[in-house]
């Protein structure tokens, strides 16, 4: 697939569709872009599950902070990644040794490496590179919860 462009409908089905989104990189701090994106999704009806191995065991914004993707004890629709593009094969070995496999891997601004791309769409998973779900969502789905 191209991660240059997506087609909007490729992402409005996306949207839609998930219900559980495991926020890999989530921040306590409210200047953090982290924080307000996950605010966003929380606000929208999506359950957001935010994972940071320093904040393990905490909350933010209400919610259980797990430390690493194997630690959370439910499925997982969508993994959105907060971190930077070095580390995102990191992140693709994780989602794909979770069972069931989430369905999405959505990487936010910036975050692009090509081959962790490859690998989680060769293991059937959907992925949105270098895209914020927070922007997306109001462009696509107007102010509208989707559940």
């Amino acid at each position: 697939m191209d991660h240059n462009f997506y087609d909007d409908g490729y992402l409005t089905d996306i949207l839609k569709s998930v219900k559980s989104i495991a926020l890999v990189g989530a921040s306590p701090n409210p200047s953090r872009p982290s924080h307000g994106v996950m605010g966003f999704l929380l606000s929208k009806g999506y359950h957001v599950i935010p994972v940071n191995p320093g904040q393990a065991g905490k909350m933010i914004l209400g919610q259980k902070v797990y430390g690493h993707l194997g630690d959370i004890p439910e499925r997982i629709d969508m993994i959105d990644v907060f971190r930077a593009s070095e580390y995102l094969a990191e992140v693709v070995d994780e989602a794909l040794a979770l069972s069931p496999r989430p369905k999405v891997l959505w990487t936010q601004l910036g975050v692009r490496e090509e081959s962790s791309a490859v690998r989680a769409e060769q293991a059937g998973v959907q992925v949105v590179m270098d895209r914020c779900p927070a922007i997306e969502y109001p462009r696509l789905l107007g102010h509208h919860p989707v559940h």
